[in-house]
């Protein structure tokens, strides 16, 4: 057998070990039964316990995350079906109840010019809550659908009677829209 032979034989390294745990004294035997087992208790808890235990405390969080997006799709689900059970709506009637609803939540602040099946509707210094209100509206009253946004966030002019910093930005730019085909 040759010297590279032995070295890798399962036996000889078993023998090797055996005679070196004998040389050893009993106190460093005990020693190293004890990091010995420390070490597998350690190795316990990093693959074993730790990963179920940070599971178990994350749990309530994850769970009213999920159940906060479930609500949320359930709401959008509803809407949906909503939406769907509506009758069907002219063009002409889609772009009168656009104009109408921007003129109602947009005042002056809003301009619409519709070709076709689109519309562009281009802001001016527009209120957020504004315009997220009229975008709610012109989604069931007018069923057109938001397909682009260009917008810009602008700071109001200085008002003497408000104290500085507490006025809200505006927004100005344009939204298109799909219309319903008639």
């Amino acid at each position: 057998m040759s010297k590279q032979a032995r070295k890798l034989n399962p036996h000889s390294m078993q023998h090797a070990l055996q005679l070196r745990w004998t040389a050893l004294s009993s106190r460093e035997q005990n020693l190293l039964r004890w990091a010995a087992i420390l070490l597998m208790l350690a190795g316990l808890w990093w693959w074993g316990l730790a990963p179920a235990l940070n599971a178990l405390r994350e749990a309530p969080a994850q769970q009213a995350r999920l159940d906060a997006q479930w609500q949320y799709l359930t709401d959008l689900q509803t809407q949906a079906q909503t939406l769907q059970k509506l009758p069907r709506m002219t063009q002409a009637a889609a772009v009168k109840a656009l104009q109408n609803t921007t003129s109602e939540h947009l005042g002056s602040g809003a301009q619409v010019n519709t070709t076709g099946d689109r519309s562009t509707v281009t802001l001016n210094a527009v209120n957020p809550e504004a315009l997220s209100r009229w975008l709610t509206q012109v989604r069931t009253q007018a069923r057109a659908v938001p397909v682009e946004a260009h917008l810009q966030r602008t700071t109001p002019e200085a008002n003497p009677t408000k104290p500085s910093g507490t006025a809200s930005p505006l927004w100005s730019g344009s939204v298109v829209l799909i219309l319903p085909a008639s």
